[in-house]
């Protein structure tokens, strides 16, 4: 709002250099295995939320909107859980992290590349413990851990107790957490404080129109 920004990432920071290259949005986002940072994870959840197709086409439209800052096929399938996984919480799923998880599978069975990233990599049926880093990986698991802190306020507090990438883990982790508790367990002093207002309330208005 005051037009300062100390920090877009750094992988972000290369991808938009290469688009303003020349280089198409789609292959901007670098895809370097050490390129596997949060920042698309972080942004992807409103697509979870607007997205009116079914699994099969949410998938696919999940690892194109990492690719425009990260490239890399680990950050591309962390983001198509993660948008399967808010589907499922948002329905009120009985386990919904671990049927999202059973549904990528299915829909990797012709991907062997993404599937031995979500088994390999993700390992997405091991205890969900993490350290709040900027490794997209990691970022996902430590939102699944601090998830059983409670409401809403104290799993943003748990992410943010976390240290290193506090932000970032915080976001993915709240962002589940409302779904999963609703507007108003977010405090109402920290809504009212939000920044910006006029920029994001016409959006979320929108946005809210379409569930």
């Amino acid at each position: 709002m005051d037009g300062r920004v100390f920090d877009i990432g750094a992988t972000t920071a290369v991808a938009l250099r290469l688009f303003r290259a020349g280089v198409p949005a789609l292959r901007s986002g670098p895809s370097a295995a050490h390129d596997n940072g949060n920042g698309s994870l972080m942004r992807v959840l409103p697509l979870a939320l607007w997205h009116a197709g079914s699994d099969e086409q949410l998938v696919p439209d999940a690892h194109q909107q990492s690719c425009v800052t990260h490239g890399h096929l680990r950050a591309q399938v962390c983001c198509a859980l993660y948008t399967l996984w808010a589907r499922r919480v948002l329905s009120a799923n009985v386990d919904p992290w671990k049927d999202a998880t059973a549904t990528l599978r299915s829909l990797y069975t012709n991907n062997p590349a993404a599937l031995r990233e979500l088994n390999g990599s993700l390992q997405p049926d091991d205890p969900p413990l993490g350290n709040g880093t900027g490794y997209v990986v990691d970022c996902l698991r430590t939102a699944r851990e601090v998830l059983t802190a409670g409401c809403y306020e104290q799993v943003v507090r748990a992410a943010i107790r976390k240290g290193h990438d506090t932000d970032t883990t915080a976001c993915v982790a709240g962002g589940i957490a409302g779904l999963r508790d609703g507007l108003r367990s977010i405090p109402e002093r920290w809504r009212t404080s939000l920044r910006g207002r006029e920029i994001y309330e016409p959006l979320l208005e929108r946005l809210l129109a379409r569930l």
